[in-house]
C-alpha cells in the first residue's frame, strides 16, 4: 500500500526522522530511507535493541503514525491510474489483496478516505503477521487466502525488501518507482517491471503476464 498504492513514504521518512530524534538517534533522511523499512517494532528493536519494552515499542509506533496520518491526510490521493486499473480489474473478476507492512489504523485510513474496501478479497496488515518484509509470510498468506499460486500472481511493490518478499514468495513483482531507483533492486530475477505510476501498465499486460 504505501509507496505502491499512494506516493506517501517521504512523509513517513520525515515522520520517522523527527521520532527518532526525540529518542536521540538523528539520521539523515537518506539514512532513514536507507534503514528504516518494515513492520515498526521490529524497526524500533533493529535500530534500539532492547532499550525498549515491546509496549514501549508499540507507544512510539502509535504516535509516529498519528503524526504520519496528521500530516498526510489533506495529500491522500491514489497513486495516477491506480483507479482506473483496480475497476478494470475488479470488472473482469480478478482477485486481488494488500499485503502491506503498515498498521491497521493506517491501512484503515486509506481503505476508508479512498473507498477501497470493495476492490479486494483479501487485505494483511502488519497485525496480521509475525515477519516482516524481507521474509514472504505476508504474500504467502494472501496466496494462501486468495487461493492463488504464485505463478499466478503479480505483486506491485516500492522497495527493495518488498519485492525480495514477492520473489521468495514465487511471484512475479512490477516495481513502482515512487521511492526507490530500478538500480536499487540488486537485479531481483523476477521483476519484471518498473513504473513511475499505473498509466505506465494496462489491464491487458497485468492479465497476460
Amino acid at each position: 500500500m504505501d509507496g505502491t498504492m499512494i506516493d506517501n513514504m517521504m512523509v513517513h521518512h520525515r515522520a520517522w526522522q523527527r521520532k527518532l530524534s526525540e529518542l536521540g538517534l538523528d539520521m539523515s533522511i537518506e539514512e532513514v530511507h536507507q534503514k528504516v523499512h518494515g513492520v515498526n517494532t521490529e524497526i524500533l528493536e533493529r535500530l534500539f535493541g532492547d532499550c525498549f519494552t515491546l509496549e514501549q515499542r508499540k507507544k512510539i509506533s502509535a504516535e509516529k503514525e498519528d503524526e504520519y496520518r496528521r500530516i498526510f491526510a489533506p495529500e491522500l490521493t491514489l497513486i495516477d491510474g491506480l483507479a482506473e486499473l483496480l475497476h478494470e480489474l475488479k470488472g473482469m473478476n480478478i482477485p486481488m489483496g494488500i499485503g502491506s507492512a503498515a498498521p491497521p489504523e493506517n491501512v484503515d485510513f486509506v481503505m476508508n478516505a479512498l473507498n477501497l474496501w470493495h476492490y479486494f478479497d483479501v487485505v494483511k496488515h502488519s497485525d496480521d503477521v509475525k515477519e516482516g518484509k524481507p521474509h514472504p509470510e505476508v504474500y504467502l498468506t494472501l496466496l494462501n487466502e486468495l487461493g492463488t499460486k504464485p505463478s499466478d500472481c503479480i505483486i506491485f511493490e516500492d522497495t527493495p525488501a518488498g519485492a525480495e518478499a514477492a520473489r521468495r514468495a514465487g511471484c512475479k513483482v512490477i516495481v513502482v518507482t515512487t521511492t526507490h531507483q530500478p538500480e536499487e533492486f540488486n537485479n531481483n530475477p523476477n521483476v519484471i517491471k518498473f513504473i513511475s505510476d499505473f498509466i505506465e501498465v494496462s489491464v491487458e499486460e497485468v492479465v497476460e503476464i
